[in-house]
């Protein structure tokens, strides 16, 4: 397999769709969680515009604790009760954020976040984690960001979970 990845899209939703399509080539057979989650983050970070911050938080059981990421550093441990992420892997919902300054309980382990996207990952019913996803633009994630960042995890919970 080829690591040289391209985008061409330029549209949120065949964005999504080309970046999915990669991750799911990416973990393909690989059955070490972490290392994929690294690969996933790198993917993201390249493919979407205007991140801050890209990475995984994985599950303990107890509380989330991060895992591979680009971006300022991060964060270590997250309980469920705080913060997008902790509210995304407690309620199992995504969590599209336009201003994270007015979310009650925001954790800012970045000051120039403005707006957030965090997915759950579950596999088997069980919860592996989230996807966080922070940018410094106020409103920047759309419905179709939040459509195509879903379907980029439900096509790799499996490969996350391991």
């Amino acid at each position: 397999m080829s690591y040289a990845l391209s985008f061409s899209a330029t549209d949120p939703a065949t964005l999504w769709a080309e970046a999915a399509d990669a991750a799911e080539a990416l973990v393909a057979g690989e059955p070490d969680g972490i290392a994929n989650m690294a690969n996933v983050t790198a993917l993201v970070w390249q493919a979407i515009p205007d991140l801050n911050w890209a990475g995984f938080y994985r599950f303990d059981g107890t509380e989330l604790v991060l895992g591979p990421f680009q971006g300022k550093a991060a964060c270590i441990r997250i309980p469920l009760d705080k913060g997008v992420c902790g509210a995304a892997a407690r309620l199992r919902e995504t969590q599209r954020v336009e201003d994270v300054h007015a979310f009650p309980g925001h954790i800012a382990c970045d000051a120039d976040s403005r707006s957030e996207l965090v997915v759950p990952i579950v596999a088997d019913d069980r919860l592996i984690g989230v996807l966080d996803l922070d940018s410094p633009s106020p409103a920047r994630f759309t419905a179709e960001d939040q459509s195509g960042a879903e379907s980029l995890v439900a096509r790799i919970a499996a490969a996350l979970a391991s």
